[in-house]
C-alpha cells in the first residue's frame, strides 16, 4: 500500500503531509510522557521487525500479493504512540533509501498506515479485549484489529486516488477494499501467530499499563529478536513473492498505474537492490539487512532522545 510519486496531486499530498506531521507530533509526546525508559530497546526491535516483515510479500489472489503493516502489532505490544513512531521510521527509511513509497505521499503512507493502525486499529484492540479478557481476547481483538486497519488504511487510500482525480471513487473503493480484505487476512494471521509466541516466552509485553511492569531484563530477547528479525531479511526475502502487491494491482487494473513518476529523489537502494553485487538474491538480502540495521539504530536513537534519562513518577 505504499503510494508512488505521482499518485496524488499537490493539495492531497499537502493534506495528509499535514495531518502526518500533527499525528506524528502527538505520538512523539505521548512516547515521551508514557513510555519507560527501559522498553526503548524494543523500539528499535519492532522497527527492524516490521522492515524485515514488510519485504516479505505473500500471494494471496489473482496475482496478487500482500505483507504485514504491523502498526496494530506494535501498538499492542508497545502502544499507539510507539506505533506512530515505529511505522514513521520504517516508511521514511523505505522512501529515501529503498524509493518503496513516494517522497510527495510520504505524509498519505504515514497517515493510512501508521496512524490508522497505530491508534485506531490500537482503539479496536482494546474494545474487543474489553468483551474478551485474558490472552484469548489480547490475541483475537489484535487478530481482528490488524484486519480492520489494513481495510480502513486501504480505503483511505482509494479515497485520496479520488481526491487528486487519479482514479474515480466508484472504481477505487471496492477494488482497495476488496483485495484489502483478503490481505488483512493475512495481516491478522500474522500478528496472531506473533503475539501466541510472544505469550508463551514473555508475556509481561503484553502488559498495557506501564506501571507495574514486569522487571525481567530484555536483553536475550532483544539479541533474539534482532536474530530473527535479521534472518527474515537475509534468508527469507530474496524468495518473497513477486507478484504485484494490493495498490500496485488495483492501478494495473482500473489504468492509472502510468501515473506513477520517477521518485523525486534518487534513491542509493532502489528497489532493494545493493549496488554493485551480481546476485540478485544476494543484492536484496544484503539490502534488507541494512535496511534492517538503519531502522533500528533511528528507531533506538529517536526514543533515547524523547524518553527523559528520569521521570517524574506521577507520570508514569
Amino acid at each position: 500500500m505504499h503510494i508512488p510519486d505521482g499518485f496524488l496531486d499537490a493539495k492531497t499530498a499537502v493534506a495528509t503531509g499535514l495531518l502526518a506531521a500533527g499525528g506524528l507530533g502527538a505520538a512523539l509526546r505521548q512516547v515521551r510522557r508514557q513510555l519507560p525508559r527501559r522498553k526503548i530497546p524494543l523500539l528499535g526491535l519492532a522497527a527492524a521487525f516490521v522492515f524485515a516483515a514488510q519485504m516479505l510479500n505473500f500471494p494471496v489472489a489473482g496475482g496478487t500479493s500482500g505483507h504485514l503493516v504491523g502498526s496494530v502489532l506494535t501498538a499492542v505490544l508497545l502502544g499507539p504512540g510507539a506505533a506512530v513512531i515505529v511505522l514513521a521510521s520504517v516508511l521514511i527509511v523505505q522512501c529515501l533509501l529503498f524509493a518503496d513509497g513516494g517522497l510527495t505521499a510520504l505524509g498519505a503512507n504515514i497517515f493510512n498506515m501508521g496512524l490508522v493502525g497505530g491508534v485506531l486499529g490500537y482503539w479496536i484492540f482494546r474494545f474487543v479485549r474489553a468483551i474478551l479478557p485474558g490472552t484469548r481476547g489480547v490475541v483475537t481483538g489484535a487478530a481482528f484489529a490488524a484486519w480492520c486497519a489494513t481495510v480502513l488504511a486501504a480505503i483511505l487510500c482509494a479515497g485520496e486516488l479520488a481526491l487528486s482525480g487519479t482514479a474515480p471513487w466508484t472504481l477505487a473503493f471496492p477494488a482497495m477494499a476488496t483485495v484489502h480484505m483478503l490481505i488483512g487476512l493475512g495481516e491478522a494471521l500474522i500478528t496472531a501467530l506473533v503475539l501466541v509466541a510472544i505469550t508463551r516466552t514473555r508475556p509481561d509485553l503484553l502488559e498495557l499499563q506501564t506501571n507495574g511492569a514486569s522487571d525481567a531484563p530484555y536483553g536475550s530477547f532483544l539479541v533474539f529478536g534482532l536474530l530473527i528479525s535479521l534472518g527474515l531479511a537475509l534468508f527469507v526475502a530474496p524468495f518473497a513473492c513477486a507478484w504485484p502487491d494490493g495498490l500496485d494491482k488495483v492501478a494495473q487494473a482500473i489504468g492509472f498505474e502510468t501515473r506513477s513518476s520517477h521518485p523525486v529523489l534518487a534513491s542509493p537502494i532502489a528497489d532493494y537492490h545493493l549496488p554493485g553485487i551480481a546476485s540478485a538474491p544476494l543484492a536484496t538480502s544484503l539490502a534488507g539487512a541494512v535496511g534492517a540495521v538503519i531502522v533500528f539504530l533511528l528507531a533506538l536513537l529517536l526514543a533515547r532522545w524523547l524518553v527523559p534519562k528520569q521521570r517524574n513518577p506521577a507520570n508514569l
